[in-house]
């Protein structure tokens, strides 16, 4: 019987994931990655539920370091980090293989929604796609990967399997926030770990003063709600310059294509013979539904310049852009730069 690591939080996911995994013939072993220091009392209960080994892996000083800190350094920044993009490389799956090594596990599975196919990560088949966080996973750990949740169309599905294998265990409802901030204030996390940036100046493209803004770890590029300034028009967040602590408003008009520069950037191995200048591909710029295309303009070792659509919404410094051919994911990079930002 193959041997399994699964990565249980004790949420919908995970839980319905090993129940499948179990179904699947996999003897599964559960590891609950404390990264925050909460209790492991309801992985513990679902594993004993479902009758598999469970052990837990003090990752917290790990976390802090490689996923927390880089995070508040990004948000001073004027970036909008992606935790869960490094978290998933230096973290999560590096310690679920490290486990399974231990154990002489063959398998890490998690709940993500997403599909290994013939040696390539692809796009899980319902909207609840999350192989956009995962472009960063080292090429030697594809053969070794399961997502069981990926072929699943909607979440329904997924909360019926846990419930009926575990009908005396309520199965919570999933989180759609950062971990390390459940309450979603990102402003007022880094306000309680990091001195703050004082309020400073909105201003428009040419520089003119627009009024005040509360610092800028309140605001991310792209951002067009609650922005606590009436101008009569719709507005959105354009820039933020950490340096002289503005923040760049633009109208909202009809959206034109943007040049951006990618750095630190990951191609899986399969996929470095379609990277060819000029050639098209599905493209992200955020982790969300929207899908959209770009055009690679030039790629050098862990650099790329793309041309993007307007398709794929507003990109953002920090976050990641990440490239598909069809379903398949063929990496990415982090956005360091934007051109003909409107």
């Amino acid at each position: 019987m193959p041997r399994v690591v699964l990565g249980l939080s004790g949420g919908v996911d995970s839980a319905a994931s090993a129940v499948l995994l179990q179904r699947a013939g996999m003897e599964v072993f559960a590891l609950y990655l404390n990264t925050t220091g909460e209790s492991a009392e309801r992985a513990q209960e679902t594993a004993n539920a479902l009758g598999i080994a469970f052990a837990v892996a003090d990752i917290r000083e790990r976390f802090r370091t490689a996923v927390v800190e880089p995070f508040l350094d990004a948000y001073l920044r004027g970036e909008t980090p992606n935790p869960c993009v490094e978290c998933n490389r230096l973290v999560k799956f590096q310690t679920l293989f490290d486990y399974a090594d231990s154990i002489g596990a063959e398998f890490v599975a998690t709940g993500h929604y997403a599909r290994i196919r013939d040696g390539w990560i692809c796009r899980s088949a319902g909207i609840n796609d999350q192989s956009y966080m995962l472009w960063q996973l080292y090429d030697n750990w594809l053969p070794r990967l399961r997502f069981p949740l990926g072929d699943f169309l909607v979440k329904d599905e997924v909360r019926a399997v846990a419930e009926q294998a575990m009908p005396s265990l309520p199965v919570p409802k999933p989180s759609m926030d950062i971990c390390f901030i459940p309450s979603g204030d990102y402003a007022g996390y880094i306000s309680a770990h990091r001195p703050t940036p004082p309020p400073g100046d909105f201003i428009d493209t040419h520089g003119q003063i627009l009024g005040r803004h509360n610092g800028i770890h309140h605001y991310t590029v792209g951002m067009r709600r609650h922005l606590g300034i009436a101008l009569g028009e719709r507005m959105y967040v354009q820039q933020i310059d950490p340096v002289h602590n503005t923040v760049t408003l633009a109208p909202l008009k009809t959206p034109m294509p943007l040049e951006i520069e990618a750095a630190q950037c990951h191609w899986f191995e399969p996929a470095q013979a379609l990277l060819q200048s000029g050639a098209s591909f599905g493209a992200r710029v955020r982790h969300s539904r929207r899908m959209g295309s770009a055009k690679l303009i030039s790629w050098e070792a862990d650099h790329a310049r793309l041309r993007i659509d307007p398709s794929c919404g507003t990109p953002a410094p920090g976050q990641s852009v990440v490239l598909y051919d069809g379903d398949r994911l063929l990496g990415g990079g982090k956005i360091v730069k934007i051109q003909d930002m409107l």
